[in-house]
């Protein structure tokens, strides 16, 4: 049961925005490819959809180690290539890219100059399993996940919380694949999607900081599971299911109220709204296209655009 109305939930019709240039696809495999795509041969795989304060939207390519900027005029600009898996994207109040890069830890780019930093590569000394995703709080403290290749089979992976003055909290380390997460708007619950788990979890934040009374916020199906995260002003969670064709739209109470169907392609990896609209982006990677839909409900502010 989706919820307890009984009703179906509603289906939001998303549509093609637009799709990498097939100039810019590389089809061939990669190590990256051989191990989460095993005997496939793709040309891309689009992740981290994150908006700056210009209308550019910034999506990562993770097997071949490219970062592109979409103008707000849908042209697509290569931003870097570099020795890398980047997949999640958050863009920090100063303006600078921080990556989660599967190989390389916490990065951070300087757009005006093209510098790439790392900020973290490794926690006392211990090589992270693979970081995935990441997000600010409001205070300018970084949330990521490490995610490795870690499922059911080895629930072990990773949530961390890095401050501005360089302590690192280990918040989570039994989830079955960690992947997108997200804070609400008073910084006292964290959203987490637990792909190979194939669920939400809530997991309420603490005074101190520790986490909580972490439970299965709503659960899914399929051959994969949720994947990006984002909330939209009035508390609604909206989650990409990267097996099943489209994003879920969660009421506070975990309830589906709306479905947001992909109209090419059932990879959904990850989604961002417009800032300051009802607008949802979202990459669907086994077509290398950005989808777009209205809802109901615009986007919760993010650390980048509240100051």
């Amino acid at each position: 049961m989706w919820n307890l109305s009984g009703i179906p939930p509603q289906t939001i019709e998303a549509e093609l925005l637009t799709r990498l240039p097939d100039a810019l696809r590389q089809p061939r495999r990669t190590d990256w490819v051989d191990a989460n795509k095993p005997g496939h041969v793709l040309d891309s795989f689009l992740e981290g959809p994150v908006f700056d304060r210009a209308g550019n939207l910034y999506v990562t390519d993770i097997p071949y180690g490219r970062i592109f900027r979409i103008t707000p005029a849908l042209e697509w600009q290569l931003v870097l290539q570099y020795e890398g898996w980047p997949n999640g994207l958050a863009l920090h109040a100063d303006g600078n890219l921080w990556i989660a890069d599967y190989r390389r830890g916490i990065l951070r780019l300087d757009l005006a100059s093209g510098e790439l930093r790392t900020v973290l590569g490794h926690r006392n000394s211990e090589s992270f399993k693979g970081v995935n995703d990441l997000t600010f709080d409001l205070q300018g403290r970084l949330y990521f996940t490490d995610q490795g290749q870690t499922g059911l089979h080895d629930p072990t992976g990773r949530v961390y919380r890095w401050s501005p003055d360089g302590r690192l909290d280990l918040l989570l380390a039994n989830a079955p694949s960690p992947n997108g997460l997200v804070l609400n708007a008073e910084g006292n619950l964290l959203y987490l999607a637990v792909t190979r788990g194939n669920q939400v979890w809530r997991a309420p934040l603490l005074p101190d900081g520790a986490l909580s009374k972490v439970g299965a916020f709503q659960t899914f199906f399929g051959s994969s599971g949720p994947d990006g995260l984002a909330l939209a002003a009035d508390g609604s969670l909206v989650v990409a299911h990267a097996s099943l064709g489209g994003a879920f739209v969660l009421n506070p109470r975990g309830e589906v109220t709306h479905f947001v169907r992909s109209p090419t392609g059932s990879t959904l990896t990850n989604l961002a709204f417009r800032p300051g609209t009802h607008t949802l982006v979202m990459t669907e990677s086994s077509s290398g296209s950005v989808l777009q839909a209205a809802l109901p409900c615009s986007g919760q502010t993010l650390y980048s655009h509240s100051r």
